[in-house]
């Protein structure tokens, strides 16, 4: 097996593609990823479950 950072699995490459794609690789890398913020993350679920719902539901609710 020999030391190298990207291996060709399917078709033939020859160094100078297999450079290419690396040093792109490389560079999206290191550039980072700081132009978009993260959004925050939910802590409950949008729905509802049923089973987790009180037993009694007033006879004029739309959820009846």
């Amino acid at each position: 097996m020999t030391d190298t950072l990207v291996r060709v699995e399917k078709g033939t490459a020859d160094a100078e593609e297999v450079a290419a794609v690396t040093a792109v690789l490389l560079a999206r890398a290191a550039a980072g990823n700081d132009a978009a913020p993260p959004r925050p993350r939910r802590t409950t679920a949008a729905w509802r479950r049923l089973e987790r719902s009180p037993g009694f539901r007033a006879p004029h609710s739309w959820q009846g």
